[in-house]
């Protein structure tokens, strides 16, 4: 089995871990926080100050041969808002910027040809595009926090994450961005 991995920022990194989760094709999801200036600010507590440079984050691994890489982004794009800055949802500080972080020429080279599609659609595009840096996992608590707690609080619905799942995404499809996809999908299915 061969086996790729991708690190996320997509806001609070609870409903992203619940999401990817799901997937077919995802070996392992962990959440934590990423690219931030020393593993000693590395817990919930500091990174909330907004001191840290960390972002909330989760390292995805996955398996190319049952899910892409464009697979994964799309979801990505399609939960989160690239307009807003260091924010997702009610979600406010520099910990929720958004970002995706790769660890290979191969992915950098899909991550940027996704990010320059979904960059065209707007004015405003505030999505971080680096390597990783670092990354360490957040404390046990944080690790798959919406199975522990199913009334927790998480930007994107249990109802967005369920009709996300039942979409049916084609790599050869994803030329335009999620949003667009997505709107004209929804309109296909109430005709």
């Amino acid at each position: 089995m061969s086996e790729k991995q991708i690190v996320l920022a997509g806001g609070c990194f609870w409903g992203m871990e619940r999401l990817y989760r799901g997937l077919p094709g995802v070996l392992d999801a962990t959440v934590g926080y990423a690219n931030g200036d020393a593993e000693s600010h590395a817990d919930y507590e500091t990174v909330c100050t907004g001191f840290t440079g960390f972002r909330e984050s989760l390292y995805l691994r996955y398996d190319p041969t049952r899910i892409s890489l464009r697979k994964l982004l799309f979801f990505f794009f399609a939960v989160i808002d690239p307009t807003m800055f260091n924010r997702q949802g009610m979600d406010i500080g520099t910990q929720y910027q958004t970002g995706i972080y790769w660890l290979d020429e191969e992915a950098e080279a899909e991550v940027l040809a996704v990010a320059a599609m979904e960059r065209a659609a707007r004015r405003e595009f505030y999505v971080e595009l680096k390597p990783l840096e670092n990354f360490y996992p957040a404390e046990e608590y944080h690790q798959r926090y919406l199975e522990k707690n199913p009334d927790g609080y998480c930007h994107i619905s249990p109802a967005r994450m369920a009709a996300l799942r039942r979409y049916p995404y084609r790599d050869e499809l994803y030329t335009v961005p999620a949003a667009e996809l997505l709107a004209a999908y929804r309109k296909q299915t109430e005709e």
